[in-house]
């Protein structure tokens, strides 16, 4: 169970560092006010160069959020009560993100970027641009907190799991501590002989 953990843990954060490289273009746009046609043209180049990337990238990335959600069906087939809670919820987070990704940022992306207009920084944003453009950055947090709700539903299944064992090593403990009171008890009480 450590191993598939483990291949959880490391495939969230790598598909949490992916999405947090996009930080350049989503940082202009969600969190600096007021958005300026300045920040939305550095985004929408951004995303235009992410689309002209090789397509195998996209394979290796399909590939490895595979093998995460592989894992955590796996660990899930346990149907032990932890698995249950800990994965469930995992699961149904690293699906949202997944959908997220597939069904919205992916054709976002190749329908509105793979050519951007020819301009200036200071041009005016198309409006065609303009509500793509939030939406990629918005859909990148969503799946960004969704993955990072993974990791703390996966350490938080670790901790269960260590307080568990802790737990029962010291109901095992006090019952070996009882048997041995019990069988000292035993061996210093006379026994008694019956004559006949």
């Amino acid at each position: 169970m450590g191993v598939r953990a483990g291949v959880v843990v490391c495939i969230t954060s790598f598909l949490l560092g992916s999405l947090f490289t996009h930080w350049i273009a989503d940082s202009l746009t969600l969190w600096k006010s007021p958005v300026t046609d300045e920040h939305l043209w550095t985004a929408a180049l951004y995303y235009s160069i992410l689309t002209k990337g090789p397509v195998q990238i996209l394979y290796v990335l399909f590939g490895i959020i595979i093998l995460g959600g592989t894992t955590i069906f796996w660990s899930f087939n346990d149907l032990e009560a932890g698995n249950l809670m800990f994965d469930g919820g995992s699961i149904f987070l690293y699906g949202v993100a997944v959908i997220m990704y597939a069904y919205s940022v992916i054709p976002n992306l190749m329908d509105k970027f793979t050519a951007i207009p020819p301009h200036y920084v200071k041009d005016a944003f198309p409006r065609s641009l303009k509500i793509p453009t939030l939406d990629l950055a918005s859909n990148h947090l969503v799946c960004s907190v969704a993955l990072t709700g993974v990791l703390i539903l996966q350490a938080g299944r670790w901790w269960a799991e260590l307080a568990d064992s802790d737990d029962e090593e010291g109901y095992l403990s006090e019952k070996v501590e009882d048997s041995d009171v019990g069988e000292e008890t035993k061996s210093s009480t006379p026994l008694a002989t019956i004559s006949p």
